[in-house]
């Protein structure tokens, strides 16, 4: 990401200390991956303590130190997904898939994550492809909802 879009983010806050998760979430959107000398300049221009924004990257599971596939895959494992068969749509991924949660493909258009909740627990399993909600999902639509992907 070039600094010039950097700036423009950081400025669209006001250069605000306060606005440093979303100036980071913005950041990540379209990077996808929050390197360090892009934290470094964000450190540098909201005058926050690197030590600050690597602590707040590094409890949020959003954010990632390496690149993310254009397409990112979450699946809910949480307990009411659980009970409902989050484990085989998960298996049902990686096969698939050939990633495994934490990973991102070679050709960096997939990457796979776990969750605890998607917030829609009556609708479980549940799993998010590029920011779009599939619900009670089977491993025999998994298939078809990967396709949107290429």
């Amino acid at each position: 990401m070039d600094s010039d879009r950097i700036d423009q983010i950081i400025n669209k806050h006001q250069g605000q200390a306060r606005s440093l998760i979303q100036v980071l979430l913005e950041i990540q959107s379209e990077n996808r991956w929050l390197p360090r000398e892009v934290l470094e300049k964000v450190s540098e221009k909201l005058e926050v303590p690197l030590s600050r924004v690597l602590r707040i990257v590094t409890f949020y599971k959003t954010f990632s130190f390496t690149p993310k596939g254009h397409y990112e895959i979450d699946v809910c494992t949480g307990t009411a997904c659980h009970l409902r068969g989050a484990q085989r749509v998960l298996d049902t991924v990686q096969d698939l898939t050939g990633i495994k949660p934490g990973e991102t493909d070679l050709d960096s258009k997939l990457s796979l994550e776990t969750v605890n909740c998607l917030g829609c627990c009556g609708l479980g399993p549940v799993m998010e492809i590029g920011g779009k909600t599939h619900s009670k999902m089977s491993p025999a639509e998994i298939a078809d909802a990967l396709k949107k992907c290429e």
